[in-house]
């Protein structure tokens, strides 16, 4: 099946621009990706905020239908372009996939947020490190959750890829590549090291930034 390619809105540094570019690798969509945000400006033109009025990325143009905020447009393309396997035809394992997505978003990515912003986005003079401890401690407990989960299955959703392990990877992604210690988690380290195995994972590979 020939599409013309879809269009992507956003930067490579930022973690919710990765979750959309590994979905399109992994229905193997040609797509045209381009930068925008922070440095690379863009978001706040009027007419960028006529796709996206929230001015953030990722923003998603697939012909005349304009998508944003990160994991739905996971789902959308992996629903219209890839459905089965990444996109569970069972409405069970669909919405188990669909809960650990939403979790992504609402609590891990809360908890580990501003650990990175002071590791990652923070000039070292200026490095909260008391914030540091804050995420830290709100997050390990939801990794050892997680970790418990990854005990007893595959994958995020069961025993086979789905479109939830792209989010989870991505935020794993991110929270490994901190300059600071870590409890073994060899459940999550097992799984992980099977997302960065995946052809399409490529953004499992970049530096933060």
């Amino acid at each position: 099946m020939n599409h013309a390619p879809l269009r992507l809105w956003g930067r490579l540094s930022s973690i919710n621009v990765r979750k959309a570019v590994w979905a399109l690798q992994e229905a193997a969509l040609p797509f045209e990706r381009l930068d925008a945000g922070l440095a690379h400006g863009v978001v706040n033109t009027p007419a960028y905020q006529a796709l996206n009025p929230n001015a953030l990325v990722p923003t998603l143009q697939d012909g005349d239908f304009t998508l944003w905020e990160s994991n739905a447009i996971v789902r959308y393309v992996l629903a219209r372009y890839a459905p089965g396997p990444l996109y569970p035809c069972d409405l069970r394992q669909r919405f188990d996939a669909e809960r650990w997505m939403d979790w992504q978003q609402t609590t891990l990515n809360r908890a580990g947020g501003a650990a990175f912003v002071q590791w990652i986005r923070t000039p070292p003079e200026r490095r909260d490190m008391a914030a540091i401890a804050a995420s830290v401690a709100a997050t390990e407990p939801l990794l050892a959750q997680l970790d418990t989960h990854l005990a007893h299955h595959a994958h995020m959703a069961g025993e086979s890829f789905t479109m939830a392990d792209i989010p989870i990877a991505c935020e794993i992604h991110r929270w490994w590549g901190l300059p600071q210690p870590r409890p073994p988690y060899p459940h999550i380290e097992a799984w992980y090291a099977r997302m960065c195995e995946r052809p399409a994972a490529t953004v499992l590979h970049l530096e933060l930034s």
